[in-house]
């Protein structure tokens, strides 16, 4: 069964490609932006992630796909990496899999030429274990000197 963060996860690296996500059984589509303030998500997608799971929203998904939020997280599936493009995908737990991947109707992708989506990242602390790496290999040369 796919957790919530895991589908939240999945929209947000979807959501940086361009891909919508439909709501109100496909009559209306969402695309907030900016995804991420630092390390966490913008209060934009925060929105957006609330009205998803709103019951007022009626059937929501991705763009390019045939199953609802609501049914991925049921335990009907989970979310792994596509075979092609690395990017999160969804797949039965039982069952048929999905007839495709949202990267299909992606003209330019997969391309490893440009950046990745991701997650929010920490860059405070990323950038402090770059520091402390560094700090550490200094003082092992000095000492093997």
């Amino acid at each position: 069964m796919a957790s919530y963060r895991q589908v939240k996860q999945y929209l947000a690296y979807w959501l940086q490609l361009g891909k919508k996500v439909m709501i109100h059984n496909g009559d209306q589509s969402l695309l907030p932006k900016p995804l991420f303030e630092g390390d966490h998500y913008s209060p934009e997608f925060e929105k957006c992630w609330q009205e998803i799971l709103s019951s007022e929203s009626g059937d929501c998904y991705l763009e390019g796909t045939d199953v609802s939020i609501n049914e991925l997280l049921t335990s009907n599936w989970e979310i792994d990496q596509c075979a092609r493009c690395s990017m999160p995908v969804i797949f039965r737990t039982k069952g048929m899999p999905p007839s495709c991947c949202p990267c299909f109707d992606l003209p330019t992708w997969p391309n490893s030429e440009v950046p990745q989506p991701r997650l929010p990242a920490n860059t405070r602390q990323h950038l402090s274990e770059i520091y402390n790496r560094l700090v550490k290999s200094s003082s092992d040369e000095i000492e093997s000197a």
